[in-house]
């Protein structure tokens, strides 16, 4: 470029798509831990399921969320919570690891606090529960509300298989979408 010339629009555009951009974890996730939950978060976490618009479609109320959440807990699953400094639960992950399917583990839940979602965190936890199947599994299955684009695509952006559709599987009304990712090549699979 010369000298008191404007750059090209194209060339400018070009220079936008290759600088950095702040991320979210940068912009929204600051002072954001996610840790194993403790008995004394399940109360919290029940609230957060009974508050979900998401969890609204399957008529999750407080009280059922808690007696799954606490029967989840004694049989070992993996309930990891997000948690920002001075604020209840924003997010939850929930892992069941089992010896099915080659040793596959389940993502029973996904969950981001209504008002929260699209700022990284699912990414986060979604991170944090592969790393917890993956002490155990080899795969992780999960299902999703057909009807659920967004979160469809943000499974499939992460390395998710669509592997078929399982109709009224939790309610009759609502078919889900089912999707699994290797958590390890097959020739370092943990026996099963």
């Amino acid at each position: 470029m010369t000298r008191g010339r404007r750059p090209r629009p194209e060339a400018a555009r070009a220079a936008r798509a290759r600088a950095p951009r702040p991320t979210a974890s940068a912009a929204g996730l600051q002072g954001i831990r996610i840790r194993p939950a403790r008995p004394e978060d399940l109360a919290a976490l029940a609230r957060l399921m009974a508050d979900s618009t998401l969890l609204g479609r399957y008529r999750t109320t407080r009280a059922g969320a808690h007696r799954a959440l606490v029967r989840g807990r004694r049989a070992g699953d993996r309930l990891l919570v997000a948690r920002q400094a001075g604020a209840g639960p924003i997010g939850l992950a929930w892992v069941i690891v089992s010896r099915i399917l080659t040793g596959a583990a389940y993502l029973r839940l996904l969950l981001v606090a209504d008002g929260r979602q699209g700022r990284g965190l699912g990414a986060r936890l979604l991170a944090a529960a592969e790393s917890q199947a993956g002490t155990a599994a080899n795969l992780l299955l999960l299902v999703v509300t057909t009807g659920n684009v967004g979160a469809r695509r943000f499974y499939e952006r992460r390395g998710y298989r669509h592997v078929g559709d399982l109709p009224g599987l939790a309610r009759p009304e609502l078919d889900e979408a089912l999707y699994h990712k290797a958590l390890r090549p097959h020739g370092k699979r943990l026996p099963v």
